[in-house]
């Protein structure tokens, strides 16, 4: 068996896919693996062949392809809010990048106390904090690769399991404190109570933006869609979407919540969710399609994934968003064939902007960074992901969209994430017997779990001192430890909570470049 899974490497990879779906749905203590179950059949595998003299791989282009597919999309799915969360995320960043310095020293201190090599700790660094990067860079710096890649193997089947395992805890926290990743957002319907009162606009004003208001119905006149200079008089009926805090504030302070059902008369308006297909309006703010010039038409809400967003006029819109429109009734067939309302929207991998972004993300990766013992490279996963970032954030270049929809871009990351487990794993696995029975073993082994736990010790506690919520927090720690295992395991488990691919996003780089920069100095003054 072990020889002809050699000599086919493609049914190789196939079988590790079938295993890990098998193996991801069982249920200990009512947690699942999930697709993080792929890796640890790749190890287990490849290092069984080993025992029978057979060495059993995944091509490596196909596991980078996989790796970039993935930090690709990750970027795409996040880019929206990371930039909105840079400007309070930066000190995330910091804290994340004095941790895996905290676990260098830690690495350093110990594996003198424990007698390793320079190359050794080095190596140990990489695999407890799962970084193949780093150990590439410890490797080029120490000027050969099988003490570093002993360390790295022995250290990285820990690292795996012991940050999963804080990611895990950090997700029952955020469950138990019933956390979640925006407010739910209710329709009432509100009467005006006192003459004179604020025009739409300024009631909008008056609650930044959580709230929306879709339909006004004078006292005498018919319904009509709400503009922002129209005013409210005593005996209106305003629809008003929100939180339920705000829409009580709103009651409070224009008169108090009717039963009247102004939302149910569809006499003069109608409400629909029409899909955004046309690649036309891709990356263009929401203003910009004239929805109210044209067709005296209102966007109440925006779907994105399965997320219900109030849109405020500079939102940006993505393909296979899902707005709820609010617009007279002889007027809704031609929003439809005006915004596409396509299923194709959803699915829409938009394959121009995809090979445009991964060439750019390829390139930035492979730009030389200037160090004093030397030059070193982001590499492209990390490249990719900045490249994934940027592209969903400006949504288009000239006429041309350059994101996707949110729906392809999960399918695509799950795709590329479960390709590049299985690579890793049968890399991990090629040197896991051998170092685990050599002299270096036990030390090695010690020493890895120590640096994992202080990681994950400090990345908690940081992250709790900076009042992040649990489920972001647990995407964090995979974006500390760069690695998809985890990200694979928090989606699953929070039902792929978006705050989890943002705190993920968010620390990836960082955490990068810091490990790559740590593990070199290890080799050189460890």
């Amino acid at each position: 068996m072990f020889a002809l899974l050699a000599q086919f490497p493609m049914l190789f990879f196939a079988l590790l896919l079938v295993l890990g779906a098998v193996l991801g749905q069982i249920r200990v203590a009512g947690a699942t693996l999930g697709p993080a179950a792929v890796l640890f059949v790749a190890l287990g595998m490849t290092a069984w062949g080993i025992t029978q003299g057979v060495e059993l791989t995944v091509p490596e282009v196909l596991g980078t392809f996989g790796l970039i597919l993935f930090t690709y999309t990750v970027g795409i799915i996040s880019g929206p809010n990371f930039f909105g969360s840079l400007r309070r995320g930066w000190p995330v960043m910091l804290t994340t990048v004095a941790c895996v310095a905290i676990a260098a020293i830690v690495a350093a201190l110990g594996g003198k106390a424990l007698g390793l090599p320079n190359p050794v700790i080095a190596g140990t660094y990489a695999g407890a904090l799962t970084n193949t990067p780093a150990l590439a860079a410890a490797s080029q710096a120490a000027g050969e690769a099988q003490l570093p890649a002993v360390g790295y193997s022995i250290s990285y089947l820990w690292g795996v399991i012991g940050m999963m395992l804080a990611t895990a805890w950090a997700l029952r926290r955020g469950a138990r404190d019933n956390t979640s990743a925006a407010p739910r957002l209710e329709q009432r319907t509100v009467r005006v109570d006192r003459a004179g009162g604020p025009t739409v606009g300024q009631l909008l004003e008056n609650h930044a933006g959580a709230v929306t208001v879709t339909r006004v119905k004078h006292a005498t006149g018919p319904m009509m869609v709400a503009s922002p200079d129209e005013p409210l008089d005593q005996g209106d009926l305003i629809s008003v979407i929100g939180p339920a805090d705000e829409l009580a504030s709103v009651a409070a302070e224009l008169g108090h919540i009717s039963s009247v059902d102004i939302i149910g008369d569809r006499t003069d308006l109608d409400s629909n969710r029409v899909t955004l297909s046309s690649a036309a309006f891709a990356g263009h703010r929401l203003d910009e399609l004239g929805l109210g010039a044209r067709f005296g038409a209102h966007v109440s809400r925006v779907r994105r994934g399965d997320v219900d967003m109030i849109p405020t006029p500079d939102f940006v819109l993505q393909l296979g968003d899902r707005l709820r429109v609010v617009a007279p009734r002889d007027q809704m067939r031609p929003l439809r064939g005006y915004l596409g309302d396509s299923e194709r929207g959803f699915s829409d991998i938009n394959p121009l902007g995809l090979a445009l972004g991964l060439t750019v993300g390829i390139g930035i990766g492979m730009i030389p960074i200037p160090l004093p013992t030397g030059t070193f490279t982001l590499g492209s996963a990390a490249g990719t992901l900045l490249a994934g970032l940027v592209f969903a954030r400006i949504g288009r270049v000239g006429r041309v969209p350059i994101s996707m929809p949110t729906a392809a871009a999960h399918a695509l990351s799950a795709l590329g994430m479960l390709v590049f487990l299985a690579y890793a794993g049968t890399k991990a696995g090629l040197l896991f017997a051998e170092a685990v029975s050599s002299n270096l073993g036990w030390k090695v082994a010690l020493l890895g779990f120590v640096v994992t736990i202080v990681a994950a010790a400090g990345l908690l506690l940081a992250g709790r001192l900076q009042r992040t919520d649990w489920v972001q927090l647990a995407g964090q720690l995979g974006g500390a430890q760069t690695q998809p295992a985890l990200l694979a395991f928090a989606n699953t488990r929070s039902g792929f909570d978006n705050r989890v691919s943002l705190g993920y996003a968010l620390v990836y780089p960082a955490a990068m470049v810091g490990k790559i920069l740590l593990a070199q100095l290890l080799v050189l003054l460890g």
